[in-house]
This record gives structure tokens, C-alpha cells and sequence, in this order.
């Protein structure tokens, strides 16, 4: 039988006691950093397409990924890659109920869905989904905020923009993001139940994808937990002139720095490499 532990203590997101809860787990947001792995279901994402859109191969890698120390695991149905194609809510739906149902009976493992679309949230929560994961920040789709906090389930609230036009980039980020959490709580999502997610690789150019990671501890002043994407995207890629199959070190690069900045999640492809390097820093910062 899984406990439930009731964590208390001062937190550099929300003063006093909190739960910061997603399915049948508590995290520590203060003191670690956990790990969400991606699933794709998709045939066309940018890094994986096709790989994982068979339900035996999905649930294959999903056990890969558990024996490997994920905490959360990320299913998708539609590549958000740029120039991807837009699909209809019942083709996502179909792409991704049943692995999902799937992971639910045989995995005790918190779920997240990837959509920032409505009818597909809610067939995801009906199913059992623990977290839903929207890249556009509750500001896509009306209702997708009521949705979230009537059915109480855990939310990433991730900034995105239609062009990569800022007057002052960190500025108007970090401003954005409070438009997205003024959303939320005046919907009434519970603020132990959210987390935010600065967008690497979404409405961004290069540079602005650098800054952003640079500047990631300044996002903490949101007083909500941070995840951080950025798993073999184009930044690595064009920061070390590398093909998607040879971003894993400068990945790992951006997960360090994720740590050290007090980031509480970060999303990757490659579970076991991402674990290990979170984890030597942490008893690194943990010595006395």
C-alpha cells in the first residue's frame, strides 16, 4: 500500500504547510528535483515520431522508464514540434486513451497528459490522468481552467507565445506567466496542484531559449515549482551543432543547471542518464 506523506515545512514557493500532490504522490519541491518522461504516441514528433505509438512498444519503454527511477510519466498525442500539424481532439484522444489506461492497471506511476486542448483533457481525466501538461498556459481553450480545478487534478502551466516578439524579454515571460496563474486561481485551481513551465523552444528564438534557461532561478519569485523542457531541442542542437540523436550531453547540461537553480522538474526523453545527474548534485548540495 503506497503511503501518503504530509510534507511541512517553509517553501520558496508557498509559506507554511503544503501538499504538493500529484496523483498518489507528494513531492518535495524544496529539497529535490524529479524527473517526468516523455511518451510520445505521436508519428511525427521531433525526436521519437513512431517510436513509441504502439501500445506493447509504449508500455515497453514506460517499464524501461520506471526501472530507471521516473517520476512522472508524459504521454502525448500530438508533436508541438514547430511546423507540426494540428490533429482533431478524437484522433489525439485515440492516440493515447488506451496506453494510458494501460499505464494506470499496470504501473504505479503518477500520469501526465501533454494537450491544451478541453475535450481532450477531459476524456484524459476520465481515464485517470493525474496532470494535465498545457503548453499554452490556460490560454488556448476556454475552459480548460475550470476543467482543471473541478476535477482537481495537478496542472504545468507552460509560457508560449504566437511570435517571438518581447519588449523586455524575462520581463514580459515572467509577466505572462503571472496572467496564466491569475487564470488559474481565479478559477480556482488549488496552488499546491500547479506548476510552471518557462517554454523553452515555444514562441523563442535562439538567444531568447538561452536567456530563459539562464534566468531560470528568477522564476522562483512566482513562489510556484518550476519544470523545465528542454530535452534534445533545438537549442542543444544548434548550441553544439549536433542531429537529435547526439543531444543527451548537452541535455544533461541543462539539467544540472536546472538543479542548481531550484528547479523542481525537468521533462526529458532519456530517464536513467537525467536521474543520475540529478542525483550526484544533490548529494553534492546535501554534504556538509
Amino acid at each position: 500500500m503506497i503511503k501518503i506523506y504530509r510534507l511541512k515545512f517553509k517553501s520558496r514557493y508557498l509559506d507554511g504547510e503544503i501538499l504538493v500532490k500529484i496523483g498518489n504522490r507528494n513531492f518535495d519541491t524544496l529539497n529535490r528535483t524529479y524527473v517526468f518522461g516523455i511518451l510520445n504516441c505521436t508519428p511525427d514528433s521531433f525526436s521519437d515520431g513512431g517510436k513509441w505509438n504502439r501500445l506493447d512498444l509504449a508500455l515497453k519503454h514506460v517499464e524501461e522508464m520506471v526501472s530507471e527511477g521516473v517520476d512522472v510519466i508524459d504521454v502525448g498525442g500530438e508533436s508541438t514540434r514547430p511546423g507540426y500539424t494540428v490533429i482533431s481532439d478524437d484522433e489525439e484522444i485515440e492516440r493515447v486513451a488506451l496506453t494510458i489506461q494501460k499505464i494506470k492497471q499496470n504501473f504505479d506511476v503518477p500520469v501526465s497528459l501533454d494537450t491544451y486542448k478541453v475535450k481532450v483533457a477531459e476524456a484524459g481525466i476520465q481515464i485517470g490522468v493525474d496532470l494535465i501538461n498545457d503548453i499554452w498556459g490556460l490560454k488556448k481553450e476556454e475552459g480548460m481552467a475550470q476543467l482543471i480545478a473541478e476535477s482537481k487534478v495537478a496542472c504545468c502551466l507552460m509560457h508560449n507565445r504566437d511570435k517571438a516578439e518581447y519588449f523586455n524579454f524575462i520581463d514580459d515571460v515572467y509577466n505572462d506567466l503571472k496572467e496564466t496563474l491569475k487564470i488559474a486561481n481565479k478559477n480556482g485551481i488549488e496552488k499546491d496542484r500547479i506548476c510552471i513551465d518557462p517554454g523553452v523552444g515555444f514562441g523563442k528564438t535562439y538567444e531568447q531559449n538561452l536567456a530563459v534557461i539562464n534566468k531560470l532561478e528568477l522564476l522562483n519569485k512566482l513562489k510556484y515549482p518550476v519544470l523545465l523542457g528542454t530535452s534534445r531541442k533545438s537549442v542543444i542542437g544548434l548550441t553544439l551543432n549536433l542531429p537529435v540523436d547526439e543531444r543527451l550531453e548537452g541535455t544533461l547540461a541543462t539539467t544540472a543547471m536546472a538543479v542548481m537553480k531550484g528547479v523542481a522538474f525537468v521533462r526529458v526523453h532519456d530517464v536513467k542518464e537525467n536521474v543520475r545527474v540529478i542525483r550526484m548534485i544533490e548529494a553534492i548540495k546535501n554534504a556538509i
